[in-house]
């Protein structure tokens, strides 16, 4: 019944169904139970809540993850996949405390000033939490000194910056010199992503590392949490 249910919601992630009611990638199957239903019938079962996420949600987007990688996959798959893991986590979280799973460790994530696009921050936030992190979404078009606030305030181990544009990406720099100018900067990593960004560029600004999607984001997270 457990490894039933934990494959049932690890298929649901794959195919990027929230509820009963959405359609997925294979035909047939509108009216099965989707990832909200079958977390809620897990938890009521008694399931662990850490082998609902890791076992359910966390292994369905990393086979997402190869699929958007071996190009099997698009930015909609990939996006209705972690809404899906999204749905999943927001149902979870009031159970995480009870169950005394203890967070990895905190991340700001905000897009910079001048810049409206969220998407890409929206699912790397989602795997993040999948991933068992503490995440503080600041929205988009956030401006240099909340940033800075916001981690004087959260104290969070790690800030992700993203930028779509060319002409805001610079605003990365802004943050990462604010933050030294606060005598932040030594408290936190700063992980960067977005379109026009690159590792170059994040080295040019002295951030700690660079995710060129959301999967590759969480990587670079992990590798400094154990550094």
């Amino acid at each position: 019944m457990t490894e039933d249910l934990i494959s049932q919601i690890m298929e649901n992630v794959i195919q990027g169904r929230v509820t009963r009611d959405d359609e997925g990638l294979d035909e047939g199957i509108v009216g099965q139970p989707g990832v909200s239903e079958l977390v809620q019938e897990a938890i009521a079962s008694g399931i662990k809540i850490e082998d609902i996420i890791n076992q359910g949600l966390t292994k369905g987007m990393e086979v997402v993850g190869k699929k958007f990688e071996a190009k099997e996959y698009f930015i909609p798959d990939m996006l209705a996949s972690a809404e899906a893991v999204g749905a999943g986590m927001e149902i979870l979280e009031p159970h995480l405390t009870k169950s005394g799973i203890k967070s990895k460790g905190k991340i700001i994530v905000a897009t910079v000033k001048g810049d409206l696009h969220d998407i890409g921050k929206n699912i790397v936030s989602i795997l993040l939490r999948g991933a068992g992190y503490t995440v503080k979404d600041l929205g988009n078009d956030v401006d240099t000194q909340t940033i800075v606030a916001a981690v004087r305030e959260e104290k969070p181990q790690f800030v992700g910056l993203s930028a779509l544009l060319t002409s805001t990406m610079t605003n990365m720099g802004d943050v990462i010199q604010a933050l030294g100018d606060n005598g932040l900067r030594d408290k936190v990593k700063v992980v960067i992503g977005g379109a026009p960004v690159s590792a170059e560029f994040a080295q040019s600004i002295g951030a700690d590392g660079y995710g060129a999607d959301g999967f590759k984001a969480v990587a670079v997270i992990e590798s400094l949490a154990s550094a």
